[in-house]
């Protein structure tokens, strides 16, 4: 299996556990308005839940954002320049989108082991949500988008053709046109 397949088979799996996550904290959502509005009670947690899953869910995302192409970028700017620097001119921004989560890697990392280590926990009361996972979730979401920029400048400036197909593949399969 070639890295660019793997990358692809991951980012979607990431893709479908944001999408589940953000399913079930619906469920979560819906019981906290209900307990407020119906019982005068809140879910105790919930808003520590939801701060919580959404950096999660945008970073489970991310990878799946830049190897599909849906990720901003300035391609009208690449399609005013001849072809050879218009694949330069994206392959210098994805290079910049590397470095940039990169940087969210770098700086995150003594942070998520310490969270780790210290058992730090989010909320007061009656329920603490740990701080962990998201911290976790950060980087490892970091690292696949790092990779996937890396990725994609490689394959814009060596192979062209393999990353238009690429790009085109992983659309048309989260369209369901491809099973």
């Amino acid at each position: 299996m070639s890295i660019v397949k793997l990358s692809d088979r991951l980012t979607r799996a990431l893709l479908v556990l944001a999408a589940i996550w953000a399913f079930v904290l619906t469920f979560f959502i819906i019981a906290d308005i209900v307990g407020r509005s119906v019982f005068n009670s809140p879910v105790y947690g919930v808003p520590e839940i939801v701060m919580n899953s959404i950096v999660m869910i945008v970073f489970l995302q991310a990878g799946y954002a830049i190897r599909s192409g849906a990720m901003l970028r300035a391609d009208f700017l690449a399609q005013r320049f001849p072809p050879l620097f218009g694949r330069i001119a994206l392959a210098v921004g994805y290079l910049l989108g590397a470095v940039f989560f990169a940087m969210i890697l770098l700086g995150g990392w003594e942070a998520a082991i310490r969270s780790w280590v210290a058992g730090e926990y989010e909320g007061e009361g009656a329920l603490r949500v740990p701080a962990w996972p998201t911290r976790w979730t950060i980087l490892v979401g970091s690292a696949l988008a790092c990779f996937n920029y890396l990725l994609m400048a490689y394959l814009d400036i060596f192979r062209p053709e393999a990353l238009r197909s690429a790009t085109q593949q992983v659309a048309s399969d989260t369209k369901g046109e491809n099973p």
